[in-house]
């Protein structure tokens, strides 16, 4: 037995398709910088006795300490070496690498044959090295290639610099391996994927499962339902093809007065068990564990909706950055410590900005109660090239982290980034109108934010950035329906059209997608290393402007939540509430109270 994947201690790298056979390959790999790019042509890869001068620690970055390097440097072409024990292969299994993400581009080779390309830098893949292998050999080779050009503005950088230091709310460049990387051996038939939906109106979930190889007739799938232990659905399927789409009735949620007990929210985090177990008659060939949970996301009457009901979020904006380890959490302890922080300050949610963020620190999420805002890092140029790969990898996104039960809305763009002219440019405007509608066909089960921020093309919340330093202005443009309806029709906050729709504003003014402002704040101290966007000298200056901004934004009756601006300190970008090694400014005890509100009380959902 695997044990509920619900319960796990959180370093499997993929949480919710887990099994016992795996190994790790972090830590020590040798590297080497290939600026003059001859690598390729020198077969650097399929030649045994080239040796690769540097060492790093995977899965940091080579711009990190951590990864033992420090370079932050440009180098656009970066090269991996390590050894697997052929021991740790168990015989007449199939082998499988995983990677959690390189970025950009990367290149794999095992015992010195290609074995896979893949393109875009935030999203994990998986390669099958089984037949690649050389027999009789005690190690095998891997060797790795990435190729992330600085200049390029048509790749998704989010956050990462062009220049050589950072500026502004830039910071340094995060090149080639990131997250873990993993070697699993599997059955030749064994669960090559696994997805989950949801339906607590109806009592039931819908698993969709793919074997790795079409089944025989003796082909048997079983699938156990569980919650705390107790079993909520048992059944058994003979699948026909290599994916299975099975609905399962759970008639502990048919009384709809007693279902709340087993469904998700951030006060509530309840997980399902799942076990999924391949036969061949009698005789199990595969078994894997998950989880899921049971919950909807919704608009509607002017509020964002949790489960059919009124939901006030309160989200930061979170960029998941460390000081040693950059993109990369430290450890993948840190990823509950992170979680436990954000939800310490009062805050029901997180908007992860301009990145994806490990599945593991989504598992902790999913475990503890912190929705989550899953967006893309972006590109700077607008091109067919750049929306090809964008489009491609938001796919990717999407489908690899729709599992989740925290994540509650997609953000595939932010602030026009990337389609800087989308106000006069018809083919931009029809760019991010393509990525929300792609976004509804793959994942019809969250809203979505066409645009974050201004210039909305199909949204389905109105989410605006305001950066105003005055609370009073705050106060008087939300003050009330009309006024924020003046303000979506006029030049907008921070002087970008709200809104490039009229279908936007009509859906605002009918109450189908309900006002957030999801950046404000950003308060940061004067000094000569630090940026922010209003700027304080003082411990009581600040909590002075941070306490008269959350109780403009927290009386407002129109705004259905908010996200500050930031978590933590990133470099130069220093308005966070904590610093960047997570001490906080203030006191957590004041800051809550901010954060939540004096009349939080008062407000009959989302408390903390």
């Amino acid at each position: 037995m695997i044990g509920r994947a619900s319960q796990q201690d959180g370093t499997y790298p993929r949480p919710q398709l887990v099994r016992e056979q795996w190994a790790s390959l972090d830590g020590e790999w040798q590297f080497a910088y290939d600026d003059a790019d001859r690598g390729l042509a020198e077969r650097w890869a399929e030649r045994n006795g080239v040796e690769f001068p540097l060492t790093i620690n995977v899965p940091f970055v080579p711009e990190s300490r951590a990864s033992g390097i420090g370079d932050t440097s440009i180098h656009s072409v970066v090269w991996y070496r390590r050894d697997i024990p052929a021991a740790s292969l168990v015989e007449g299994n199939r082998h499988i690498l995983h990677f959690g993400a390189i970025d950009h581009t990367a290149t794999i080779w095992i015992d010195g044959r290609l074995v896979a390309t893949h393109t875009g830098g935030q999203v994990a893949f998986s390669v099958d090295v089984t037949d690649s292998l050389e027999p009789e050999r005690q190690n095998h080779s891997l060797v790795v290639r990435a190729r992330d050009d600085a200049d390029d503005p048509e790749i998704a950088r989010g956050k990462q610099d062009w220049q050589v230091e950072p500026h502004i709310v830039w910071y340094h460049r995060s090149t080639g391996i990131w997250r873990s990387v993993w070697i699993e051996s599997v059955p030749t038939q064994h669960v090559a994927s696994l997805d989950w939906t949801t339906d607590h109106t109806a009592a039931s979930v819908t698993a969709q499962i793919q074997l790795a190889l079409r089944p025989t007739a003796r082909t048997h799938l079983d699938i156990h339902l569980s919650f705390e232990g107790q079993t909520l659905a048992r059944l058994s399927v003979t699948p026909e093809s290599e994916r299975t789409v099975v609905t399962i009735e759970l008639p502990a949620l048919r009384n709809a007065q007693a279902r709340g007990a087993y469904l998700w929210s951030p006060e509530s985090p309840n997980l399902i068990d799942a076990e999924i177990v391949v036969r061949e008659d009698v005789q199990t060939v595969d078994s894997v564990a998950s989880y899921l949970g049971i919950r909807s996301t919704t608009v509607g009457s002017g509020a964002f909706r949790l489960n059919g009901l009124p939901y006030f979020v309160r989200s930061v904006l979170e960029q998941g950055w460390w000081d040693d380890s950059h993109l990369t959490a430290p450890t993948p302890a840190h990823y509950r410590l992170e979680v436990e922080a954000i939800r310490s300050l009062g805050f029901n949610a997180a908007r992860i900005h301009q990145k994806t963020e490990d599945p593991r620190m989504l598992y902790w999420a999913d475990r503890l109660g912190l929705m989550i805002w899953g967006e893309s890092a972006a590109a700077y140029a607008f091109s067919p090239r750049a929306a090809r790969l964008m489009i491609t990898e938001w796919q990717d996104i999407v489908t690899q982290y729709r599992n989740h039960p925290s994540i509650v809305t997609w953000v595939p763009m932010n602030e026009s980034w990337g389609v800087q002219d989308i106000a006069v440019s018809k083919q931009q405007r029809e760019f991010v109108q393509a990525l929300a509608s792609i976004t509804r066909a793959l994942d019809p089960s969250r809203p979505v934010v066409s645009n974050d921020g201004w210039e909305h093309v199909d949204s389905d919340l109105m989410t605006l950035h305001d950066y105003t330093s005055d609370s009073q202005v705050i106060r008087r443009r939300y003050a009330n329906h009309d006024s924020v309806a003046e303000l979506l029709r006029g030049p907008g906050p921070q002087l970008r059209s709200p809104s490039l729709s009229d279908r936007q504003l009509e859906l605002f003014e009918a109450g189908l997608a309900p006002l957030m402002i999801t950046e404000f704040g950003g308060i940061s101290f004067a000094g000569e290393d630090s940026w922010g966007y209003s700027v304080v000298t003082s411990d009581s200056e600040f909590a002075s402007m941070l306490s008269d901004q959350f109780e403009a934004v927290l009386g407002s009756p129109v705004v259905a939540g908010f996200c500050y601006t930031q978590f933590t300190d990133t470099l130069q970008e220093a308005n966070g509430l904590l610093k960047s090694d997570r001490t906080p400014k203030l006191p957590i005890d004041i800051l809550r109270a901010m954060i939540t509100g004096v009349s939080e009380s008062n407000r009959l959902t989302g408390a903390g």
